[in-house]
């Protein structure tokens, strides 16, 4: 549904802090499914950790967050500012259930759950195949650059 050059028009994160590699689904306004392609080239993996390699948490967090910023920018148009920017502002009830090796592809899933007052509230779910590995909610809001 969108590869990695939309999804560089979209998001102002670059290597190595870039972290969806495609879109699969979204639906504008609920949610979306987005793919992270794990590799042993990330520079993370020199330091977390050596002799075993594995994706930490928060890098699994950030990746469901920029997938949940292009959940929210998918409804450009609608009130949406083409230069705006989504700032992740909070993380409740974030679980991590397996670690995600090299050669794991990251599925990563957000449902919009609510938005009040220039917040918005996301719950998310990282999956290995069929194996929930990390499950929150976020919270991010939206700034223009301009």
């Amino acid at each position: 549904m969108m590869d990695i050059h939309q999804i560089l028009k979209k998001l102002p994160h670059r290597y190595p802090i870039l972290l969806v590699d495609r879109v699969l689904e979204v639906e504008p306004g609920k949610r979306i499914r987005a793919l992270k392609n794990v590799s042993i080239n990330e520079p993370v993996f020199m330091g977390h950790f050596p002799h075993r390699p594995v994706m930490p948490g928060v890098m699994i967090l950030e990746a469901l967050a920029q997938a949940s910023a292009l959940l929210s920018l998918a409804e450009e148009g609608k009130g949406i500012e083409k230069d705006a920017v989504i700032y992740f502002v909070g993380i409740d009830n974030a679980r991590f259930k397996k670690p995600v090796e090299p050669g794991d592809q990251l599925i990563l899933e957000s449902e919009l759950d609510r938005a009040r007052g220039g917040i918005v509230k996301y719950k998310v779910r990282a999956l290995v195949g069929t194996d929930v590995v990390c499950e929150a909610e976020l919270m991010c809001t939206m700034r223009s650059v301009a």
